[in-house]
C-alpha cells in the first residue's frame, strides 16, 4: 500500500468530491459532484463516466487484476446507463455511488 498511498489518495479524494462531498440536511444521505454534473441533459452523465474512467486508469497503474478492474468498469457503466434517465437516474446517481465503489475496490485490493 506504501508505494501507491498518494495515488490512492488522490483517487479517495475524487471519489470523495464526486459521490459523497454533501449531505442532504436532516438525512444520512451523501451525495457530490457527479449526481449535480449528471443533471446536464444528454452529456452531464458521460462527463462523469470519464471522471470514473481515471480511477480505473489508477487502479491499473496500481497493479489491480482484470477482474477488479472490470467491475470497477461495470459500476461506471451502470452508473452511466441507469444516469441517463432523466430524474431517475439523478436519484440513482445518490444511491450507487460508483466512484466510491470503485474507490473502496482498489484500496481493499492494495490492503489485502
Amino acid at each position: 500500500m506504501l508505494k501507491h498511498e498518494k495515488r490512492v489518495r488522490r483517487v479517495q479524494n475524487l471519489a470523495q468530491l464526486l459521490d459523497r462531498k454533501y449531505r442532504i440536511p436532516g438525512t444520512r444521505f451523501r451525495f457530490g459532484l457527479d449526481a449535480l454534473i449528471g443533471l446536464i441533459p444528454g452529456v452531464g452523465d458521460t462527463i462523469t463516466a470519464v471522471l470514473a474512467g481515471w480511477i480505473i486508469y489508477q487502479a491499473h497503474k496500481c497493479g489491480v487484476p482484470f477482474s477488479i478492474k472490470l467491475r470497477m468498469a461495470v459500476n461506471v457503466f451502470i452508473d452511466w446507463f441507469i444516469g441517463l434517465i432523466p430524474l431517475l437516474g439523478d436519484l440513482f446517481d445518490i444511491g450507487w455511488q460508483a466512484n466510491y465503489r470503485n474507490a473502496q475496490l482498489l484500496s481493499g485490493y492494495l490492503e489485502n
